[in-house]
């Protein structure tokens, strides 16, 4: 006797069942929905973290009409910053980090959706590096994440300045104005424009920020800045001047004192094979803003008075470091 003709419908059985089973899954499936189109999204000018503009208002060199200090110069005080994102990438500021083989962040949609280069001449928005520069660029950026080299890591890790003209698209800033200078303090230090006409300091004085000689015309400020230590970079994708460069700026404010377009020519025959001009549209941030920790980071002043009083916060670099080039230790998020 065998069992072999027991079996057989057993199995039939269970295929049967595994075939409805798969019908019934299959049936139950739910197809992949469809997502609606999304419309561009609509960025708030100076909002919240990294905000961008993908264009700004044209603002000329003309008379200045708006209020003055004691000793002539266009009152300009108050809090700033850009409003093209910050420094993570100098030519295509929400692009990330190009050819970086470990990159952390990527580009942020198509081109033409993210922030203009801020070189305006020439029209391609690159830097005109000779070829050795430029491979420098490169070298730097594919080791910015694993710095092998002294050289290879970002000098704001290190709490070393910013330098020009990267520190007025780093965090924002505060600028004074006092008889005979105006004064920049940026989240990474401080930097003083001479304004009595005296004349560069000594070409073996090199300074992070350079040393920088201006005067008022009308509503834009003119300033000349030399004696660069070579070391700053420009933004994390590596690009740079050296020491025999120079930078004339132009500080072009708006009448209503609310906005001024930064626009620079960067001369350096040692790096690049002609000058080049770099445009920066900058906001300026008053007590009816919400601050944010990035762009505008202040807190009302405890005092008697009823004028308020916005606190620029202190920073002590080595506490406040995050991680870039591994030069700090991000903690995890829990």
């Amino acid at each position: 006797m065998t069992h072999r003709p027991a079996v057989i419908p057993g199995l039939a059985l269970s295929a049967m069942l595994i075939a409805c089973q798969s019908a019934i899954a299959a049936q139950n499936e739910k197809k992949p929905e469809t997502k609606p189109a999304q419309a561009p999204k609509q960025l708030k000018l100076g909002g919240p973290g990294i905000e961008q503009e993908r264009s700004f208002p044209k603002i000329v060199s003309g008379k200045w009409t708006g209020p003055k200090l004691a000793d002539g110069q266009p009152d300009v005080q108050g809090h700033w910053s850009n409003t093209i994102a910050n420094h993570n990438n100098f030519t295509d500021p929400q692009g990330g980090i190009l050819n970086d083989p470990n990159p952390n962040r990527v580009a942020k949609g198509a081109r033409e959706l993210r922030a203009p280069s801020r070189v305006s001449d020439p029209v391609d928005g690159q830097v005109p590096f000779q070829p050795w520069a430029l491979e420098k660029v490169k070298e730097f950026q594919a080791n910015f994440h694993n710095p092998v080299k002294p050289e290879y890591v970002e000098p704001l890790a290190r709490c070393a300045p910013a330098g020009i003209p990267k520190s007025l698209y780093w965090h924002g800033y505060e600028i004074n104005q006092y008889p005979g200078y105006v004064l920049f303090q940026f989240n990474s230090g401080t930097r003083i424009i001479h304004l009595d006409g005296k004349p560069h300091l000594p070409d073996n004085i090199k300074l992070w920020n350079g040393d920088s000689r201006g005067h008022w015309e009308g509503n834009t400020l003119v300033v000349d800045v030399a004696n660069h230590n070579g070391k700053a970079l420009f933004g994390r994708s590596g690009e740079f001047i050296s020491e025999n460069g120079h930078i004339q700026e132009r500080y072009i404010f708006s009448n209503d004192g609310k906005r001024y377009t930064y626009e620079a020519l960067l001369t350096d025959p040692t790096v690049y094979t002609r000058p080049f001009t770099i445009t920066v549209p900058a906001r300026k941030w008053t007590a009816k803003d919400q601050p944010n920790g990035w762009h505008f980071e202040v807190e009302p002043a405890t005092h008697a008075g009823k004028e308020t009083i916005l606190d620029q916060y202190e920073r002590i670099c080595a506490e406040n470091n995050g991680s870039f080039g591994l030069g700090a230790v991000e903690q995890a998020k829990k």
